[in-house]
């Protein structure tokens, strides 16, 4: 009797995969050139890097263009981030929201007209909630305009190489004539070539390895949760983006971290949430199967930094005292 999906699924996030011995016998015949991944109906296009060295694992039609959904914000995050290190802002500036990022449809924490947040609680809402408004108030703060925006995403595109992308917004909603040749458009190979120079040079993982956080404090605060279902059911998985529109399919860039090595794996226009979750944990066992044995060349690769433990609570038996000096 073959599995049902929701079986596989369970078979590929639940149990801890005893993939390090068979990456052990499997690097012995790794492949020389990408091996082919061909999957008709799973995506339309897919790809899987050694974050290390930058080497191509893996690849299916990995150079189809189509819209990335809010795959896009990666982008996002890096402009913010180029900014951040040149010192022209800080994780604290505060960032007014103007009535046109209020405006913004889609996933949102529904910021409000001339609502004032620092830019770290704006990154932590584009990375975990894929808020459309956090995205263009960032926009609006950082460059005066979207416009203006979209045109530093497309200039920084063009200098990481990715030849096949030309942005159009800084969150991926589909454009007003909802015609996919309006919009964002990029390739697998465009999205992991990004993806590489987040991990490698910025702290991205920070954010995208949050599964749950406030945003807003106050009656109308919101708990966001991470649109990426693989943290904490696929082995070593710490980011990246998840996106969605009916133009671009179910899209997801993904990264994992096992043993001190780092898979990436990007696969765009799944027909489906799970269609691509499975995917993507295929792939990235596949990826960890194919790594060759590391080189000294490799970049190095680091896990997600951890986010700081919650006060640790009394053990058995203890009392905790809680008591205020008098006043003077």
């Amino acid at each position: 009797m073959s599995l049902s999906r929701r079986s596989c699924l369970q078979l590929l996030l639940g149990a801890a995969v005893p993939w390090a011995a068979r990456a052990a016998e499997n690097r012995r015949s790794a492949p020389t050139r990408p091996e082919e991944a061909a999957d008709a109906t799973a995506y339309k296009g897919a790809i899987v890097l050694d974050a290390g060295s930058g080497r191509t694992l893996l690849a299916d039609r990995a150079d189809y263009r189509g819209p990335p959904a809010s795959v896009a914000k990666l982008m996002t995050f890096l402009i913010v981030h180029d900014r951040l290190r040149r010192g022209d802002l800080t994780l604290q500036t505060a960032v007014t929201t103007t009535a046109e990022a209020a405006r913004t449809g889609g996933s949102q924490v529904y910021l409000a007209e001339k609502e004032v947040f620092p830019v770290q609680d704006l990154l932590h809402a584009l990375m975990i909630a894929s808020a459309n408004d956090a995205a263009v108030a960032l926009a609006i703060h950082l460059a005066g305009s979207r416009e203006a925006f979209v045109g530093l995403m497309n200039t920084r595109a063009r200098e990481l190489g990715m030849t096949q992308t030309l942005f159009r917004s800084p969150h991926g909603l589909p454009p007003s004539s909802r015609k996919i040749e309006d919009g964002d458009l990029t390739s697998p190979r465009d999205l992991a070539t990004l993806s590489l120079q987040l991990i490698r040079q910025t702290n991205v993982l920070a954010y995208t390895s949050v599964k749950q956080r406030t945003f807003r404090p106050g009656p109308k605060r919101i708990d966001m949760v991470n649109h990426n279902h693989l943290l904490g059911k696929v082995a070593g998985v710490d980011g990246l983006k998840t996106g969605f529109t009916r133009g671009a399919g179910f899209c997801l860039a993904a990264t994992a971290f096992r043993n001190g090595r780092r898979v990436i794996v990007v696969t765009m226009g799944s027909p489906d949430s799970k269609t691509r979750d499975i995917k993507i944990a295929e792939l990235l066992e596949k990826g960890f199967l194919a790594l060759p044995p590391p080189s000294p060349e490799d970049a190095p690769v680091q896990p997600a930094p951890k986010p700081p433990a919650p006060p640790a609570a009394p053990a058995d038996g203890e009392t905790t005292v809680r008591f205020k000096l008098p006043g003077r």
